[in-house]
């Protein structure tokens, strides 16, 4: 149980404040019964002393032995006292040093009064005394004996009657506690797709109409809104890339027509040339875009097979060998052999590619570039590509994935900063996770990939 949700928070204030009334409830009972069974003691007390002292003083000890027989009561005692307050008979042997003759009824322990060979199994007593006609006193003592089994007894079924509605009341609640609970899991476990950038996922509605349900349907709206701008947007950036790649194709055609009729001593052969190039770079841009945009789109994993990581890093590398070579550069590969992954093979190559390229584009001569591919963990494989260039600042290691974004460092080369991009649509695809890491020298690029289980 969750004791910060706001179900349990509730649960736990209702269980407070239903023992606190509870408590204040039976306790309010128990001091009225303890307080009416003590006043009800003293007033017989009084009643009882009121009578006996106007009795005949010969015939008062007889009297008083038949009253503590007939007394229906745990235990009485009666004392006699000179006028001077010393003990002439019964088993009450001193007066308490409190209590006033003729005055209230004062409650005592029962070792401080009575006579040790008389004292009974009890602890309390209520002790009465007032003066006789011939100026004696009487002292009375009645047990608490009654009063202290009542007090227990409510004490007992306080106590019981607390639990046995405390205990089953969280058990209810917890209970009940479950239901919300696992809506709230429903609801976080739709969220994960959509927080990884699929728009199409909803929240779960039950249908109760409960708040739930209708903040679920407010945010559901509120998708449906950013999905269809989304999808405005993407469709007006793909039709813009899509429409004027024809344009641009038949213009670098032109251009290159024109290219090879010219003379090569024309002034004008060098500004075509560039012509050329401008509009190739814009229109390895679209087909960039066109690319990203393809694989955002797809969602089912048709082309998905078992993949030896190794094997596709040994063919990235046969391809950019030669490349590292013309830059001057040492090109390593590190793999370790049986990490099998389920992946479309042209995309992880495309992505390998996209990572090794940047590297080799962004090392300077005599620098080294490691490809590798190794197991961290049960189940998982990592898959790097480490060089010795100039590396990516941690400020910029998020923004290197966005279309178009391009470091300070980079300014200097060629490129349309999409290369990334690609790279983070391909990973998405297969919930791969990537990373950036500084090395020694450069940076260290790379993705986790889960590994196919070994049967």
């Amino acid at each position: 149980m969750h004791w910060r949700a706001t179900t349990s928070r509730l649960l736990l204030s209702y269980g407070l404040f239903f023992v606190i009334w509870g408590t204040v409830l039976l306790g309010s009972i128990y001091w009225e019964t303890i307080h009416y069974l003590e006043v009800r003691t003293d007033r017989d007390l009084i009643q009882q002393i009121s009578y006996l002292k106007h009795i005949d003083p010969a015939r008062l000890p007889t009297m008083l032995d038949d009253y503590v027989l007939l007394e229906d009561a745990n235990y009485n005692a009666w004392g006699l006292f000179d006028a001077h307050g010393n003990w002439v008979s019964g088993d009450v042997v001193q007066l308490p040093p409190a209590l006033k003759v003729d005055g209230d009824p004062m409650r005592v322990e029962a070792d401080t009064i009575i006579a040790r060979d008389a004292l009974p199994a009890v602890q309390d007593l209520t002790v009465i005394a007032a003066r006789l006609d011939d100026n004696r006193v009487l002292a009375l003592a009645h047990t608490t004996g009654v009063t202290a089994h009542v007090s227990g007894i409510i004490r007992h079924a306080l106590w019981w009657g607390l639990s046995f509605t405390l205990v089953p009341g969280l058990l209810g609640g917890l209970i009940l506690n479950r239901a919300p609970r696992r809506r709230i899991r429903q609801i976080e476990s739709a969220t994960q797709p959509i927080m990884h950038g699929d728009l199409r996922q909803r929240l779960p509605i039950s249908g109760r109409g409960d708040e739930l349900d209708r903040l679920a349907a407010i945010v559901n709206d509120v998708l449906d809104q950013i999905e269809r701008l989304m999808g405005e947007v993407k469709g007006v950036c793909d039709n813009i890339a899509h429409d004027l790649r024809t344009p641009l194709t038949r213009l670098r055609s032109q251009l290159y027509r024109i290219e090879q009729e010219m003379e090569e001593s024309d002034p004008h052969a060098e500004l075509i040339e560039r012509c050329v190039g401008d509009v190739d770079d814009v229109l390895a841009r679209f087909r960039a875009l066109l690319r990203i945009s393809e694989l955002e789109d797809r969602r089912r994993r048709e082309g998905f097979v078992a993949v030896d990581l190794g094997e596709t890093l040994q063919h990235v590398y046969e391809l950019y060998a030669p490349l590292a070579e013309d830059q001057q550069l040492q090109f390593a590969l590190h793999a370790d052999p049986g990490l099998i992954a389920q992946a479309d093979p042209d995309l992880l190559f495309e992505a390998l590619g996209n990572l090794v390229g940047n590297a080799i584009k962004f090392t300077p001569a005599g620098g080294q570039v490691t490809l590798s591919a190794k197991r961290i963990e049960l189940g998982v494989a990592r898959v790097e590509v480490a060089d010795s260039g100039p590396g990516i600042p941690q400020e910029q290691r998020q923004a290197v994935w966005q279309r178009f974004y391009r470091g300070d460092g980079s300014r200097e080369t060629t490129g349309h900063g999409l290369g990334l991009s690609i790279v983070a649509a391909i990973a998405k695809l297969h919930d791969f996770e990537l990373y950036i890491d500084s090395a020694e020298t450069g940076a260290r690029i790379g993705m986790d990939i889960r590994l196919q289980p070994v049967a």
